[in-house]
């Protein structure tokens, strides 16, 4: 069957018939009239609310359309908001409303909504980006509990980063493998439901963590330059890897007796996901119980492991009536 379709917006609606009747199960819109205009937006949630409510798609938008109104009717698709995090040049310097992008993540957030950002190095207008400005965009997109963060200059290579006085071609390496690191950990790992509370005890920032398993990435040779693919490998295995980085950092931050409880969240999240994604049901051995591991708790590891006791289990997890469940 046909893997990919590529057609104009206009002609979603009479495109929409025939990618249903081939299979199709989600769907990419990347449009810039769409993506910057809240009346063609709109018109386009509607229009798959009516005719494919199923199907999931992928919308590139601005986050200066995103609004209460526009997040109201996206709940009612099957849907996820790619939004590119962008920064402004004044004076030779790189300006980033973090403000703004964390009410919209906010809005997202507390309507349920999938929704991932879209980050660049060496930004443009790059006369002002450094090294430092990007690390700091991640950490700050990192603690916005984004589905995924995406850098596209690491996966299409005519989106060039522009070497400058203040952003060296060093940097720029050491920007790209950083970003393919949290692609491979972050998003290809779908570690958004745990990653901020399993960092918290290692005191640790965001891209500073991606930039140490970049590293790690480096030595098992499974980074940029090997040819390693994040997107083609099985969640399985990209969890295998979390847990082996995961295991030294807590060892190498003196943390190792809250590994356990580390290991038994990754893993339960782990597999809720690929009963999502892929419709896979498993059974997991933990050492706590998975009342405590999917509740407020485990938002704390440190209080976790003072307060909560282990109870070896053998979880099930499985697809119920109304999604997936678990049981001991």
């Amino acid at each position: 069957m046909q893997k990919e379709y590529k057609f104009n917006v206009a002609d979603l609606d009479s495109q929409l018939p025939v990618l249903l009747k081939n299979g199709v199960t989600e769907l990419t819109i990347h449009d810039n009239a769409v993506a910057s205009d809240k009346n063609k937006l709109m018109k386009l949630i509607k229009l798959l609310a009516a005719k494919a409510p199923d199907l999931f798609v992928s919308i590139y938008a601005d986050a200066a359309v995103i609004d209460r109104e526009v997040v109201m009717a996206a709940s009612g698709i099957f849907c996820s908001f790619d939004i590119p995090l962008k920064v402004s040049s004044k004076g030779g310097k790189i300006l980033f409303d973090k403000k703004f992008y964390a009410n919209k993540a906010k809005l997202l957030n507390d309507f349920g909504l999938v929704f991932g950002f879209i980050l660049y190095y060496a930004e443009t207008p790059s006369d002002g980006d450094t090294l430092k400005q990007f690390m700091d965009r991640i950490d700050f997109a990192a603690n916005q509990y984004p589905n995924h963060l995406e850098f596209p200059q690491t996966e299409d290579a005519e989106i060039e980063a522009n070497v400058t006085g203040i952003f060296s071609a060093k940097d720029i390496r050491y920007a790209r493998d950083l970003a393919f690191a949290c692609k491979t950990f972050y998003s290809c790992g779908r570690a958004v439901p745990w990653f901020n509370s399993v960092l918290y005890p290692l005191r640790i920032y965001p891209s500073r963590f991606f930039a140490d398993f970049a590293e790690w990435q480096r030595c098992n040779n499974c980074d940029f330059k090997s040819g390693f693919n994040p997107d083609a490998e099985k969640h399985d295995s990209i969890e295998k890897m979390q847990l082996l980085f995961l295991e030294q950092k807590f060892e190498e931050k003196n943390k190792r007796e809250l590994y356990t409880l580390v290991q038994d969240i990754v893993k339960v999240n782990g597999a809720m996901s690929r009963l999502a994604g892929e419709n896979i049901e498993s059974t997991v051995e933990t050492s706590y119980h998975p009342d405590d591991l999917f509740g407020p708790e485990s938002m704390d590891l440190e209080a976790f492991c003072e307060n909560v006791c282990m109870e070896h289990c053998e979880v099930r997890i499985f697809a119920g009536e109304e999604g997936p469940e678990y049981s001991v």
